[in-house]
């Protein structure tokens, strides 16, 4: 590499280390569930365009802060039994329905 290039490298260092490594490990471990929290979002996006709903509408109908439901649909919801039924419930949904595992 020149120098050129390393001294712009160096300039323009991060103050903090990267969690990369980290975040793919976190990710690689958690593979399947997060694979099935991805279903579930794109489950309940579909729900949404289905019935023209917001983040906001979503969440009067959950009971929820519309944050959660970002967080829901981010598809990283490490997601409990009785979370999954009362989204199926209150949603009138199968989340888990063509879920491959």
């Amino acid at each position: 590499m020149s120098n050129k290039a390393i001294r712009f490298l160096e300039e323009h260092k991060a103050e903090e280390s990267s969690h990369f490594v980290e975040n793919a490990d976190r990710r690689k471990g958690n593979e399947e569930w997060l694979q099935w929290s991805r279903h579930i979002a794109l489950k309940i996006i579909d729900y949404m365009q289905e019935n023209d709903l917001s983040r906001t509408d979503l969440a009067k109908k959950l009971d929820v802060s519309p944050q959660y439901v970002s967080k829901i649909l981010s598809g990283k919801v490490n997601f409990s039994f009785k979370t999954i039924s009362e989204l199926n419930l209150k949603l009138n949904i199968q989340c888990m329905e063509g879920v491959m595992v």
